[in-house]
């Protein structure tokens, strides 16, 4: 159908495991799971419920119904509901038991758990990738020597693997902290209308120990380890504040490397990936645009702003619950997973990718070098008796006449040949030129890459073992 709205995020952007996982399939075969996952430590801990009723359970559990479920919806005005009835009808032994005890958010908010945290092992794959693949970069341009800036404006040479490292860095600490959200990601549990689990303390005749245990049996069940210890009717909200300001820095961290790109595209030292039948512009043929490090930024800048949807909603939450947090949190965290999974396929495909024009950047290296070799060149005057200070105010008065020649009138950087033809410093045009050598003004930058690399880089490659993720952009 193209006469109703769709999202680019789905038809452009992201993969298609990430929309899996936001899928409406996903989410109601894991309620599913979970009503068998209750119903198993129910019957565990002494009530009334059948192996025969689980195994009902078991047999539909892939199996939804889905026209039933939209039609009692319709009549109920209760997706949860809905879904009880329909699973009810074909599980007639087991309708009973369905979500004995239990309330909405049982399903709801433990599948949003469950499937934010599969969403969050998708992406330390992908951000895993990335590091990987601008690692390899890093180490084949860690000697090839670029101007750095400061403000925009040329300042001391970097290395070209050395500025590499600086987008890595940012990668490492977004997985610092995905790492630990993962590490204490946990289940609501079975908590109950309010968080006191009363429904449950009467269903087991006031055993407290059997309810502690529902709570951590239904956990294990579903693959995880802890549930929060108390709660609302809901899981804290917070949570979901702290995820998306994980996915922000993620955006943050790629947002930086495309706006680097771009500006570098732009200087025509490096290029994104270009295809041999792309079109850079529709009216400038010879257009070369840097459309995938723009889409990171475009995306990026959205995932940032919605980092605030739901810090507004955890602030926002009624006592032990409101249901204003509902529809908000059905479209930001989704769309924030789908966004900075779509913005780490494009940097994946750029990353191995790059192409680097070094004639280019060599050409821009040496019409700032001369500036930059100044002090070495006054150093070396000294050192065949000339005055430091008075050396210094030639070296100015030269600086600012090279600097009108490049500015005013457009002509090359000739500060080389005014030095060398003011008898002060004693040095040959040819002298001058030795001095010169790019390589002499990259500081530590290859070993940095290379201590980089080795000391930070490599342990998280190593613990994280992944193969390399082949990403087919979409458009």
């Amino acid at each position: 159908m193209k006469n109703t709205y769709e999202s680019p995020l789905n038809s452009r952007y992201a993969s298609k495991e990430m929309q899996e996982l936001f899928s409406p399939d996903m989410k109601f075969r894991t309620w599913r799971k979970l009503w068998i996952a209750l119903a198993e430590a129910e019957k565990e801990l002494g009530l009334n419920i059948t192996d025969e009723q689980i195994e009902e359970l078991k047999k539909y559990k892939d199996d939804i119904n889905y026209d039933v479920a939209e039609m009692k919806e319709k009549e109920f005005r209760h997706d949860v509901m809905a879904h009880i009835h329909a699973y009810g009808e074909q599980c007639p032994n087991a309708r009973p038991i369905i979500h004995l005890g239990a309330t909405s958010c049982y399903v709801g908010d433990n599948t949003d758990i469950i499937i934010m945290t599969e969403a969050l092992k998708l992406i330390k794959k992908k951000l895993i990738c990335v590091i990987s693949k601008l690692s390899d970069f890093a180490m084949k341009y860690k000697e090839l020597p670029t101007l750095g800036y400061t403000h925009y404006q040329p300042a001391q040479l970097v290395t070209v693997g050395k500025r590499a490292t600086l987008w890595i860095q940012d990668l490492l600490m977004d997985v610092e902290d995905l790492d630990y959200i993962l590490a204490n990601m946990r289940l609501l549990g079975s908590k109950g209308t309010t968080g006191t689990q009363a429904s449950f303390l009467s269903l087991f005749e006031n055993d407290h120990e059997k309810v502690k245990k529902l709570d951590k049996l239904i956990a294990k069940k579903m693959g995880f380890d802890n549930v929060f210890p108390v709660s609302g009717q809901t899981y804290t909200r917070k949570l979901d504040s702290r995820i998306l300001n994980l996915l922000s820095t993620i955006a943050q961290s790629a947002y930086k490397f495309g706006n680097d790109l771009r500006l570098l595209q732009s200087m025509k030292e490096i290029e994104e990936p270009f295809e041999k039948h792309q079109i850079g512009s529709s009216a400038m043929a010879y257009k070369r645009n840097p459309m995938r490090s723009e889409r990171i930024c475009a995306l990026a800048r959205y995932v940032i702003v919605n980092s605030l949807n739901p810090a507004i909603t955890s602030s926002t939450q009624w006592f032990e619950r409101t249901l204003d947090d509902s529809a908000n949190k059905r479209i930001c965290m989704p769309e924030a997973f789908l966004a900075v999974d779509a913005i780490l396929n494009i940097y994946i495909n750029v990353a191995d990718g790059m192409v680097v024009y070094p004639k280019v950047i060599e050409k821009h290296v040496l019409e700032e070098l001369p500036f930059m070799a100044t002090e070495n060149i006054m150093m070396e005057a000294v050192k065949r008796g000339g005055d430091r200070q008075e050396l210094h105010e030639r070296i100015r008065v030269h600086s600012m006449e090279a600097a009108k020649q490049v500015k005013a009138e457009g002509k090359k950087n000739d500060l080389i040949e005014r030095i060398a033809a003011d008898e002060m410093f004693g040095l040959s045009i040819d002298e001058l030129k030795s001095v010169l050598a790019p390589e002499n003004y990259i500081g530590r930058s290859p070993q940095q890459v290379e201590e980089f690399i080795n000391e930070y880089v490599k342990p998280v490659l190593e613990k994280n073992k992944i193969e390399d993720i082949e990403v087919e952009l979409k458009v």
